[in-house]
């Protein structure tokens, strides 16, 4: 896709949402990182819940290593692999302090350093706390730029590098932002809502679903048999 296009593209979100945010709760970079590492295969919603009294008690490395990690995997039990985050939450912020000061990297490769950080962490990490151009590319991401034909690939690597190449740059820093968001409401995995989508003439999706779903007749008693 040209760049041109995918302006037009981002331009429309933009009106629609100018300062997209991120649906982690958090309040430090720590925070953050801590949080987008726990979404891992996990929903926004349930690592929140989970957090909100995980970082009443543990909201830097020094109280997480001090909570342990049976206390980490208390808090944190209702979210998918819990056994491993805790072990990795924990390693995290020893290798914070004795690596880092306790302060998060603000780089990529020394995010990658820590455990249970990967590229798409570090990408969120370096965004939202730190206002890089980075982009994330997480499962809706990827649906979204290769259904819409803005960044087709075929690994998420794939995807980060086109979308950095074909995004203006006025929009890159809200850029995953965007097609998280339109993945996650509009865009969806199993029937993307084309019949209300902003970007539907400019998307290179054919099958797409320009009817809206008939709403379903309410069953009344005399429907029974």
């Amino acid at each position: 896709m040209s760049r041109k296009l995918a302006g037009d593209i981002f331009l429309r979100l933009a009106e629609l949402n100018p300062e997209p945010q991120g649906e982690l709760e958090w309040t430090t970079p720590y925070t953050l990182l801590v949080a987008v590492a726990l979404s891992a295969q996990a929903t926004d919603v349930s690592v929140n819940l989970a957090t909100r009294k995980l970082f009443k008690v543990a909201d830097t490395p020094a109280a997480m290593i001090s909570l342990g990690e049976e206390g980490i995997k208390e808090h944190i039990k209702t979210i998918g692999l819990f056994n491993t985050k805790a072990k990795n939450m924990m390693l995290m912020a020893e290798q914070l302090i004795e690596r880092f000061g306790g302060e998060v990297p603000r780089n990529r490769a020394a995010l990658e350093q820590l455990a249970g950080v990967g590229r798409k962490t570090a990408n969120v990490v370096l965004n939202i706390a730190f206002g890089e151009p980075t982009i994330a590319v997480d499962t809706h991401v990827f649906r979204v730029a290769n259904r819409t034909g803005l960044a087709p690939g075929k690994t998420p690597l794939d995807v980060e590098l086109k979308l950095a190449k074909v995004t203006p740059p006025p929009f890159l820093t809200h850029a995953h932002h965007w097609l998280i968001l339109h993945g996650r409401y509009i865009c969806k995995a199993r029937v993307p809502e084309c019949w209300r989508c902003p970007i539907v003439d400019l998307c290179r999706y054919r099958a797409k679903r320009l009817d809206a779903p008939k709403p379903k007749r309410a069953h009344t008693d005399s429907q029974v048999p």
